[in-house]
């Protein structure tokens, strides 16, 4: 498996561990199950902007259920109230009836009350994200998606649509020279008996920047792959499927000998986009820390647990003593970093287009959400000025979050908690096969 110290940062494997499973792991748990954070609004009609796309997946687990009625939380109501602070605002009025009919059918059951609420958010949500191409909201295609109701694990989504995808973003994206052969794709047949140093060797001759570019997909690829793992479809019967952890295709993706040594530099790569949102996420605290802040859904009580749980949240997360240092990036003369910062910026703005492609539908859902957190993340870390001169009590011009952005966030930073979480339940399960000789 993976243990020692990772590239690029002074940290360990066992601390990020301990951390995550008694700090971290418990309470981005509760926090994904709060009004605020289960409801993400996602366009999954955008047309690939890159290839005619026709491989979509026909399989019923592709698709993204609507949300039964009896789930809505009752709590949800319209109010006057932005999600900085109570006041009433003086905004001019959507026409209600018709931005209601615009969320969508994903959603179709939602409530007239839910469906105000929501109206009420996309009203406060301007749009200022800079690594992520967004979705229009008010489009009539954007949808309301209860995250709890559409669950990210395997769907039998694969072949070549599925592979196109991954392929465009580690080959056009991830900055890789002509004169490296090798896929970048992990999960590319090898070629000959190159065993994938030379590969890693090229690599490390990257500058930090780019080398961190390609740890941050591979880390993102690396999480997607262990929640389909760890939430397999094992079993049908009788209607009734069974989802549980799949060691053999846990094996097959990350198993050292299985993958040629691979395996253990993909879990590395989890553990450093890991600390990468975690550092995002301790330097956004000053941001939620405002009074103004609400996280409004029109529940006041929960709305405060809400914010309470949150900034809890973000206490651990301050709290961690070995942060990566985003100070190092960036760092050289100012016209080069500048340019080498537009260049990285476009080519996730790229990755987060390709997301577009994936045809199934709950896995575009959740490489749209976990590609915009990702994104949200790095938006964060280069606007650390910006975030100390934020003023008390009244929004900032100089830097925003809307909605969708913190929702992805923390949802994002969840899928990275809950795949280190995953990953000791594996190495669990192959301990106990060691032992009784399975």
């Amino acid at each position: 498996m993976v243990t020692g110290v990772l590239d690029d940062c002074l940290c360990d494997i066992d601390s990020i561990d301990n951390f995550n499973t008694y700090k971290i792991f418990p309470k981005i748990k509760k926090l994904q199950e709060r009004d605020y954070f289960r409801y993400y609004k996602v366009n999954l009609k955008r047309p690939c902007p890159f290839w005619a796309e026709d491989g979509h997946c026909s399989i019923k687990d592709c698709h993204v259920e609507p949300c039964p009625e009896s789930k809505i939380p009752v709590g949800i109501k319209a109010g006057r109230s932005n999600k900085y602070s109570q006041a009433a605002n003086n905004t001019k009025e959507l026409d209600d009836c018709e931005q209601a009919n615009k969320l969508g059918a994903i959603n179709s059951t939602l409530s007239n009350e839910s469906k105000e609420a929501f109206i009420d958010w996309a009203r406060y949500d301007d749009s200022q994200d800079h690594f992520c191409e967004l979705d229009d909201e008010r489009s009539p295609a954007a949808q309301y998606v209860d995250l709890l109701l559409n669950p990210e694990r395997y769907t039998g989504y694969k072949g070549s649509s599925a592979w196109r995808v991954w392929n465009s973003i580690y080959e056009e994206n991830c900055f890789k020279p002509r004169s490296v052969y090798r896929p970048l794709n992990p999960l590319a047949p090898s070629r000959g008996e190159d065993n994938g140093e030379s590969f890693y060797t090229w690599l490390e001759g990257l500058c930090l920047e780019k080398r961190v570019f390609y740890k941050l997909i591979s880390g993102l690829h690396a999480s997607i792959n262990l929640h389909l793992c760890a939430n397999y479809l094992l079993e049908e019967t009788w209607g009734k499927p069974s989802w549980g952890p799949n060691i053999k295709e846990f094996k097959r993706r990350f198993d050292t000998v299985e993958t040629k040594g691979e395996g253990p530099r993909r879990l590395k790569n989890l553990y450093f986009l890991y600390l990468i949102e975690l550092r995002a996420l301790s330097k956004v605290a000053p941001y939620f820390e405002r009074s103004i802040v609400d996280l409004y859904t029109g529940n006041l009580e929960d709305d405060a647990d809400t914010k309470t749980l949150l900034l809890s949240i973000f206490q651990d997360t301050k709290s961690f003593p070995m942060h990566f240092d985003e100070k190092s990036m960036f760092a050289g003369d100012k016209k080069g970093a500048k340019s080498l910062k537009e260049e990285f910026r476009l080519h996730f703005k790229n990755i987060s287009r390709i997301m577009d492609c994936v045809g199934c539908d709950k896995c575009r859902l959740w490489g749209k959400l976990q590609t915009q957190g990702l994104g949200t993340a790095l938006k964060i870390l280069f606007s650390e000025k910006e975030i100390q001169k934020l003023p008390e009590n009244s929004p900032s011009k100089g830097f925003q979050l809307t909605r969708q952005e913190i929702v992805a966030l923390l949802n994002a930073f969840g899928r990275l908690s809950t795949s280190i979480r995953e990953l000791q339940n594996f190495k669990a399960l192959l301990q106990h096969r060691r032992c009784h000789g399975v």
